[in-house]
């Protein structure tokens, strides 16, 4: 299984495969299970809401495409996740990024992921792909 963080899920939905480091687009390829945090659909929604994104057709039609019409799976926030991501070490302040690291933790699954903090999470030590 494997969690994708927000800007990989972007990159992938959107075609944007050149942003992508091959073994990301590999393992993305071969697993059965991909998906995402419910958190990435609200971080989504801020970035291009805030023009620090641009969805290339509506949102609630990307939503459609990048979910559904992918096969990226949503995972919930839990009350376990909540727990779990209030528990992480200061690393990273973004609760954004830290709901998708304490998904990824209690799914068990691999986090692949741009962001150059997520390295500091020992908690991620052998189920990482930066």
């Amino acid at each position: 299984m494997i969690v994708l963080d927000t800007h990989i899920w972007l990159w992938w939905v959107n075609l944007e495969h050149a942003r992508l480091k091959p073994a990301w687009r590999a393992h993305i390829e071969r697993d059965a299970a991909v998906g995402v945090s419910a958190i990435a659909c609200f971080e989504t929604a801020w970035l291009a809401q805030h023009g620090r994104i641009l969805l290339p057709c509506p949102r609630e039609e990307w939503f459609e495409k990048a979910l559904a019409g992918s096969g990226i799976r949503l995972f919930p926030i839990t009350p376990q996740i909540a727990g779990l991501a209030v528990e992480l070490a200061e690393h990273h302040r973004d609760p954004q990024d830290r709901l998708i690291i304490a998904t990824a933790l209690v799914y068990n699954a691999m986090l692949i992921s741009a962001d150059t903090k997520f390295p500091l999470y020992t908690e991620l030590n052998g189920r990482l792909l930066t």
